[in-house]
């Protein structure tokens, strides 16, 4: 007996009515996307391993799925080199290429090699899969979809200020309540100045980009573990547990950083963009949280994360300013800001929440009932009517039972079935069945049409 099939663990199918609420999904987004000016581009999902490595941290290079070089990717290879069995040194020979961890790098590269047919400012958005090799747990997958909007070769504090106005956008067209959390990098390498730890910086941020997670008392224990002297941390604690409004928050980290230069633009930058935003009538709930560490290495200003408030799951967006990812292309000052929608996470939000409109999810609204060839015949010209008009119809493809056509339109949640007999053929006419209410009534073609679009 055949062994029955599986598929990756942290990775899903979806069936044709998830299928629905994803589209609904992605085609929201879009329609924000393209409100705000956005165009669409998309990169291949493998890249070199050379673009991929070094611009996530050693956490992030660690989570890269790497592909296998074809033909005889043992030659050149020593038997020395084999039998040591370092991983890691030998998977640098035999992949070449891995499955792409965001869709910001790949972004990035593509400036870097289309720079010559870009206008700038360049705001692009991609709309496409990526993959990690995370542990798969809630909420965490090893392939899924990422929705980016990104704005390079402008400095401007517009650009974020319209981020944040997206994120709301776009939660309010979903109708989930979201915490938009607003942090600053400058703001954290000022902390860090100030404890006496300005070298330690990746390894601060990426500590405290756990607390959420793990808690007070085992960052505090990973940052011991990174040489970070006790005293240090002590200063740390007041800075990172603060509390108040953001305006409160804000006098106090003037206070506090006053003497880093860094730790004080990053305070004028937030600044800006939280009084900016307050004018505009955003309806999430925006929040200056010092905690917010967003743990990838080339954020350089703002960063951003958004957490649902009605349902106990990670991140659902984020993203931030970085200044010099084309750098490492070879493409210097191309300053870049922008923000990643996680579909999945949403649309495990929105079935939570049960927030899809019914005329998103529902597929076929019409099925015509097959009696056979002569009542068929007559059938298919009103249904080429009814898809004219923009009604998603189908006919059942063979003269089964009755019970077998209703079972399948009972199956597909299909709200309208047309029955055709001998009667109504004779006069020009169907039956009507609405299959919620079970109420039936004889209608023309065009009557037809106006019951099933009201």
């Amino acid at each position: 007996m055949a062994a029955k099939p599986g598929i990756p663990k942290g990775t899903r199918d979806f069936s044709p009515v998830e299928m629905a609420k994803r589209n609904y999904i992605f085609n929201t987004i879009r329609d924000v996307f393209h409100l705000f000016g956005y165009q669409q581009i998309e990169t291949p999902s493998m890249e070199n391993l050379s673009t991929l490595m070094g611009k996530y941290g050693d956490e992030g290079d660690k989570l890269l799925f790497k592909i296998q070089n074809s033909g005889d990717y043992f030659s050149g290879i020593t038997d020395e080199e084999l039998l040591s069995r370092n991983a890691v040194k030998l998977a640098s020979r035999f992949c070449e290429k891995g499955l792409r961890y965001d869709l910001t790098v790949p972004f990035a590269r593509y400036v870097v090699m289309h720079r010559d047919e870009i206008s700038f400012p360049f705001k692009r958005y991609q709309i496409q899969p990526v993959w990690r090799a995370d542990r798969p747990q809630k909420g965490r997958y090893r392939e899924f979809y990422q929705c980016d909007a990104d704005v390079v070769g402008s400095n401007s504090l517009l650009n974020e200020v319209e981020l944040v106005q997206m994120i709301d956008k776009v939660f309010g067209k979903f109708g989930v309540r979201v915490s938009i959390k607003i942090n600053n990098r400058k703001i954290l390498t000022g902390i860090a100045e100030i404890i006496g730890e300005a070298d330690k910086i990746v390894d601060i941020t990426v500590a405290i980009d756990k607390l959420d997670k793990i808690g007070l008392d085992n960052v505090n224990a990973e940052l011991a573990s990174k040489g970070i002297p006790q005293e240090a941390i002590d200063k740390l604690q007041p800075i990172i547990l603060l509390s108040g409004t953001n305006e409160a928050k804000l006098e106090t980290l003037k206070t506090v950083l006053a003497a880093s230069e860094t730790g004080m633009k990053g305070v004028e930058e937030s600044e800006f963009i939280l009084r900016t935003v307050a004018g505009l009538g955003v309806k999430s709930e925006v929040e200056l949280d010092l905690t917010l560490a967003r743990g990838l290495n080339y954020y350089t200003g703002a960063i951003f994360e958004v957490k649902a408030l009605d349902v106990q799951i990670g991140s659902i967006s984020g993203g931030g300013r970085y200044d010099n990812l084309t750098g490492v292309f070879g493409m210097d000052g191309m300053s870049g800001v922008g923000i990643s929608f996680g579909a999945d996470r949403i649309f495990d939000v929105l079935n939570q929440l049960d927030l899809y409109p019914k005329e998103a999810v529902n597929g076929t609204e019409l099925l015509f009932v097959n009696f056979g060839d002569k009542e068929a015949v007559y059938c298919l010209p009103v249904l080429a009517k009814m898809r004219e008009a923009g009604v998603r119809a189908e006919i059942y493809p063979d003269a089964a039972k009755m019970k077998k056509q209703m079972g399948y339109a009972n199956d597909k949640q299909i709200p309208f079935v047309a029955i055709v007999g001998e009667n109504e053929m004779n006069e020009g006419k169907l039956t009507l069945k609405n299959m919620t209410t079970g109420e039936q009534s004889l209608v023309t073609p065009d009557e037809l049409l106006t019951v099933v679009k009201a």
